[in-house]
């Protein structure tokens, strides 16, 4: 495209146009793979003197040489070559490297499949590799390490051995206070033992967004503070959490009728602090803030209580039937969702299973702001519909990853 037609081009003709530029680049870069194991078949030292076909190909491509060596590893488990004295080298995932040559593989997904490939036994590993191969076509590449990790634990039910590591004496400190500007500031210190659970919690919310709506582009900072924000809401549904005079934790947000059904304007959050009427219309979805519904007048149409509208009973249905966030290619589990109203309850929606589905904060947001939609199907189970820039025909979509339900044949 020149930059005319850049210019001229919807989202959907963008959107294509990157996706065949991808597909030239990985093509480009599987055979580039073919070539490094053909050089080292050969013979790196004597063709261009150099100890290493990775330490070459960092000089070529004048890339970092952790980089040069994630190349030359996915290439020798894609590729067959040969040893020094000439005996032939099997490649771990044969099958993945011709896929690969077609370019219809990103990087993460090759890496997905050899890493679960190099935990298969040998007289498995080509019908495990036919079996991922045949998920990537439909999945990303988190899906496929999901269900290769489901694979692997198959065929090794016992696992590795726990660590059984001492923890050490508790020497915690923190502080949490906000600024003027609306911002609050965390500081403190941790042992070692509170640190390293900390640390794995927020690792764990902390991840890579995978589904099927793009990439994620949030900075390591951000993705903390994403992650910060989720434990305090599983904190705050835990049944364990203290009561303050007589009550569970909360926060208080009013916002006024009109504004709540239209999205526009200001919610007022506790006691001093703001959010928008958009942000207040995701909670009341299932607040785990109270929200506060006013009138014309400020008077108070509806009070709200915790998770107000969506009752303990109807919550365990819908933990059984979606078993996590719906949303396709999405791995949170259920304890770090919300309930989200297909039809909003401010517009009338009912609050029943139909009506009902079960999303991350983060897909909960995107539903309520994006091209994206959600829908129960004839069956009962919830499907999405993507926008058109990521499918013209916006076929429908189902979360694949979360362990079904099983039942009687």
């Amino acid at each position: 495209m020149d930059g005319e037609s850049v210019w001229r081009a919807d989202a959907v003709a963008l959107a294509d146009r990157v996706s065949l530029l991808l597909g030239v680049v990985r093509s480009a870069e599987a055979e580039i793979g073919s070539l490094l194991v053909e050089i080292e078949s050969r013979g790196v030292m004597e063709l261009f003197g150099y100890r290493s076909v990775a330490r070459l190909f960092e000089h070529l491509a004048d890339v970092p040489k952790a980089a040069a060596d994630r190349v030359v590893k996915r290439a020798s488990a894609l590729n067959a070559g040969r040893a020094v004295d000439g005996s032939p080298v099997s490649a771990v995932a044969p099958a993945t490297g011709v896929v690969a040559a077609g370019g219809s593989l990103s990087n993460p997904m090759i890496d997905a499949v050899v890493e679960v490939l190099d935990q298969v036994p040998s007289e498995h590993r080509d019908d495990v590799e036919q079996s991922l191969l045949s998920f990537a076509s439909e999945a990303g590449h988190k899906q496929v390490a999901a269900l290769g990790a489901r694979i692997v634990a198959h065929l090794d039910p016992d696992g590795a051995e726990p660590d059984e590591a001492e923890p050490s004496l508790p020497t915690r400190e923190l502080s949490l206070r906000r600024k003027r500007s609306g911002v609050w500031e965390l500081n403190g210190r941790l042992d070692e033992e509170t640190g390293t659970r900390a640390s794995a919690l927020l690792d764990s919310l902390a991840e890579r967004r995978c589904s099927d709506e793009g990439a994620d582009f949030r900075s390591p900072q951000e993705r903390y503070g994403d992650a910060f924000s989720d434990a305090v809401d599983l904190a705050l549904n835990s049944p364990d959490l203290p009561t303050q005079a007589g009550e569970r934790a909360h926060v208080m947000v009013a916002v006024s009728l009109a504004d709540l059904k239209s999205g526009v304007g200001q919610a007022t959050l506790g006691d001093t602090g703001t959010m928008t009427a958009a942000e207040a219309r995701v909670h009341a979805c299932d607040a785990m803030l109270i929200p506060a519904v006013l009138g014309e007048k400020s008077e108070p149409l509806n009070l709200g209580r915790l998770r107000r509208l969506i009752s303990a009973g109807l919550r365990r249905a819908l933990f059984l039937r979606d078993r996590g966030c719906a949303f396709s290619g999405c791995h949170r589990r259920p304890r770090h969702c919300q309930g989200h109203h297909i039809r909003h309850w401010a517009d009338g929606g009912p609050t029943d299973l139909t009506n009902l589905v079960l999303l991350c904060a983060h897909h909960h947001r995107l539903l309520h702001r994006s091209g994206w939609e959600v829908r129960t199907a004839a069956d009962g189970l919830p499907e999405f519909l993507p926008p058109a820039f990521l499918d013209k025909r916006r076929r429908p979509r189902r979360n694949n990853i979360h362990q079904p339900l099983p039942f009687a044949a």
